[in-house]
């Protein structure tokens, strides 16, 4: 017989074993948009469809769509809808999108401060391979 009560022993989380769940994270993660959408929304301040679409960039609507919909599904996002004419929808990070700020903003940092070095090594690169 066995005691539900019992504490349940959790295998250890491991993002390189493919069979581990966590890669789930990664994936969202690394999704082309998401990073872009969680930035746009860091200050907290609920934003409107467009006004996110102009804040991101040269996503295409249907991308931003399926891009909140995926994050609103996975709890990062929250969608608020508004019954008004015309109809009003905001988007706002949730407690657990926002846990994804730091690591998220510490990306664009390394990103900001090392994209000449990037930019240099792939001028190199491309004067090799034209030889």
């Amino acid at each position: 017989m066995s005691d539900d009560s019992a504490p349940r022993h959790r295998p250890p989380m491991d993002v390189l074993d493919p069979a581990c769940p966590s890669r789930i994270v990664f994936g969202r993660i690394g999704e082309r948009w998401t990073m872009f959408v969680i930035l746009a929304l860091a200050d907290g301040r609920p934003m409107r469809f467009t006004d996110l679409k102009s804040r991101v960039g040269v996503v295409t609507a249907k991308v931003l769509t399926e891009t909140l919909r995926a994050l609103e599904a996975d709890g990062l996002v929250s969608r608020q809808a508004y019954r008004e004419s015309p109809p009003r929808v905001e988007y706002t990070l949730t407690a657990l999108g926002r846990s994804l700020l730091e690591p998220i903003q510490a990306m664009r940092e390394w990103a900001e401060r090392h994209v000449p070095e990037l930019l240099a090594s792939r001028a190199r690169a491309a004067l090799a391979g034209a030889d």
